[in-house]
């Protein structure tokens, strides 16, 4: 099968005006040496910014229930993945709006294909996990399965190359579907000019071409090569977007 080449980039990273996002610490999080706390920084200011309000210390699971979990599951849990659910894993609103971010005592192993589930889609078409073999690395990469008739011996495909950076995807993604008054879709190929393409890669990592994300003037855009799903930060943000680029 003939690979499109990749689409050039708009505009440079960091070149994402008034997009109230922490660039800067999502920049780190996927950089060549990339830096995990960066990304729980940029999950914070997200949350600070783009939700009813900021993160707290009641918004994570305890260590205990992931101990639990650990232990009824005979498997290590990677530093990462603690991580993320200590710092906002009973936050729904920026975890489980449109797919289900699963709680520690009900992870799962598909034993079949050795994969630690964590995500689930809303109508379980689709499933995010960690292989058990990597389960021993802090940040270990993040794998994808679609249910699809016919299933294979491993039909888990890779989806990003780090767990940090797929919660970052998660929030993202969930944040798109957290307010109907402030989503929107539009035409990947009506994406203005001036929304600057932020620093995750593309994605699924297997696939090209994959979804990318842009930014500009508080509104975020995902672009999924055949449909585009934006969120505004405020209304006033989504007016704009209307009355600018008429793109909704």
């Amino acid at each position: 099968m003939t690979q499109e080449p990749p689409a050039p980039a708009r505009t440079a990273p960091n070149s994402a005006p008034n997009s109230a996002l922490d660039l800067d610490a999502l920049t780190a999080a996927v950089g060549e040496r990339p830096d995990r706390q960066a990304a729980w920084r940029f999950v914070r200011a997200f949350a600070r910014d783009w939700s009813a309000r900021p993160l707290t210390g009641a918004d994570g699971r305890t260590p205990t229930e992931l101990d639990a979990a650990r232990d009824r599951l005979g498997l290590p849990l990677p530093a990462a993945l603690r991580e993320a659910h200590q710092l906002f894993g009973l936050r729904g609103d920026l975890t489980s709006n449109q797919d289900t971010l699963l709680a520690p005592q009900d992870l799962y192993l598909d034993g079949d294909r050795g994969v630690l589930v964590f995500r689930v889609e809303n109508q379980s078409c689709a499933y995010w996990g960690i292989r058990v073999t990597d389960l021993g690395r802090d940040d270990p990469p993040v794998v994808c399965r679609l249910d699809v008739p016919g299933p294979t011996a491993d039909d888990w495909t890779d989806w990003l190359d780090r767990l940090s950076v797929a919660f970052v995807e998660l929030v993202l993604s969930e944040a798109l579907c957290a307010d109907d008054d402030l989503m929107g879709w539009t035409d990947p190929a009506d994406i203005p000019p001036e929304f600057g393409r932020l620093p995750l890669p593309e994605y699924p990592i297997s696939q090209r071409p994959g979804s990318r994300w842009y930014a500009h003037d508080e509104i975020i855009i995902r672009d999924d090569h055949g449909t585009a799903l934006l969120r505004a930060r405020t209304e006033a943000a989504l007016d704009r977007f209307d009355g600018e680029y008429d793109g909704i």
